[in-house]
C-alpha cells in the first residue's frame, strides 16, 4: 500500500486538535472505508498499490504459506495491522512472518507486535522512507530477524538479517536469476517466481 506522504520529508506541525490518541484512531479506523496508518499523533490515508505491487506481495505470500505449511508459522498480508510501541505507530506491513503464536496488542485480532520477517514492496512515493525511517522503525520491535525490500519496476531486492543485537548484514539482488533466501527458517525464492506475471514498463525510445 502506498502512503500518501513524501519520504524523508518532516512531518508538518500540525494543530493540536489534529492530533489524535491511538484508541481515536483506531475507532476512526473501524468505521473508515480505506486503510490509514497512525504515526504518532497523526493519521496518514493510504491509497490502493499498483497491480505489480499486489502481484508480488501476492507471490511472496503464497510462496511463503507453501513452505511454511504445518509448521508453527503465520503469514499475513497487507489487512493485518502492526503496533510499533517505542515508536507509537499502527502500520500494515505488505507481508509478514510470525514464529509461533501471534501476539495481539490489547487482545485485538487485528493487531499483532511480534513479527519475525518482514517484507515490503517499494513504492516511488515511499521509497526512501521504506529504506530508511520505516526500517528504523520496524528495528525497534525486539522479534525482528529479517527485513526485505522489493522493488516493483525492475528487478531488485535488498535483504536486511539480524546477526547480532544493533547489528544487521545486508545483501542486494539485481539478477535476473537470483534467488533470495531467508535465514529465519528454511525458505528460498528465485526471481522468476518473485516477479510471476510481474509487467515492467518499458521506456519508450528518444
Amino acid at each position: 500500500m502506498q502512503l500518501q506522504e513524501k519520504p524523508r520529508q518532516a512531518q508538518p506541525e500540525a494543530p493540536k486538535d489534529a492530533l489524535h490518541t491511538p484508541e481515536q484512531y483506531l475507532a476512526l479506523e473501524e468505521i473508515a472505508e480505506t486503510k490509514s496508518e497512525y504515526h504518532d499523533g497523526l493519521i496518514i490515508p493510504m491509497t490502493g498499490g499498483t497491480t505489480n505491487h499486489n502481484q508480488i506481495a501476492g507471490n511472496l505470500y503464497a510462496a511463503l504459506n507453501l513452505a511454511l505449511r504445518r509448521q508453527d508459522y503465520r503469514v499475513y498480508m497487507g489487512d493485518v495491522r502492526l503496533w510499533i510501541p517505542r515508536k507509537r505507530r499502527y502500520v500494515y506491513p505488505d507481508v509478514m512472518v510470525i514464529a509461533g503464536r501471534p501476539e495481539y496488542h490489547n487482545n485485538r485480532r487485528d493487531t499483532i507486535v511480534n513479527p519475525q520477517v518482514m517484507i515490503e514492496v517499494l513504492s516511488e512515493s515511499t521509497e526512501d522512507y521504506d529504506w530508511g525511517n520505516k526500517f528504523r522503525y520496524y528495528r525497534s520491535l525486539p522479534t525482528l530477524q529479517e527485513y526485505v525490500v522489493i522493488d516493483q519496476t525492475e528487478m531488485y531486492v535488498g535483504h536486511f538479517h539480524k546477526t547480532a543485537d544493533k547489528q544487521w548484514q545486508f545483501n542486494e539482488y539485481d539478477e535476473a536469476n537470483a534467488t533470495l533466501t531467508l535465514h529465519s527458517f528454511e525458505f528460498a525464492i528465485g526471481f522468476p517466481d518473485i516477479y510471476d506475471k510481474v509487467e515492467f514498463e518499458v521506456e519508450a525510445e528518444a
